[in-house]
């Protein structure tokens, strides 16, 4: 449990909260994977405003759930919002659905999803 994403924001947040904790993980296993599919296929169009706009929508999930990655995920913002067409941007973008992919099979697992 908590190998690729930590709780203690949650915990702090819910003050323990058990139940609210079990909705913030459902909200993460509906909203983030389908988050994570279009952010990929954003950039890998280099649709620069859709890939600003998914990557800060996920942001605080992502920070949330400390999942390490919000740097990258940063990044891959700044590159949609700035229109970085220089900057091959695809290993931060695989290091963030990397981490997603991780967290959501052990959420799934944890929280019997």
């Amino acid at each position: 449990m908590e190998q690729h994403y930590k709780l203690h924001r949650l915990n702090e947040l819910a003050d323990n909260d058990q139940d609210f904790i079990l909705a913030l993980a459902t909200t993460f296993i509906d909203e983030v994977p389908c988050d994570a599919k279009v952010l990929k296929i954003a950039v890998e169009n280099k649709n620069y405003l859709l890939t600003y706009q998914t990557a800060h929508k996920m942001k605080p999930t992502v920070d949330m759930f400390e999942l390490g990655i919000l740097d990258d995920i940063i990044e891959v913002q700044d590159w949609g919002k700035l229109e970085k067409k220089d900057v091959d941007i695809t290993d931060k973008l695989n290091k963030v659905l990397n981490a997603i992919e991780n967290a959501t099979n052990e959420i799934i697992q944890d929280f019997n999803l």
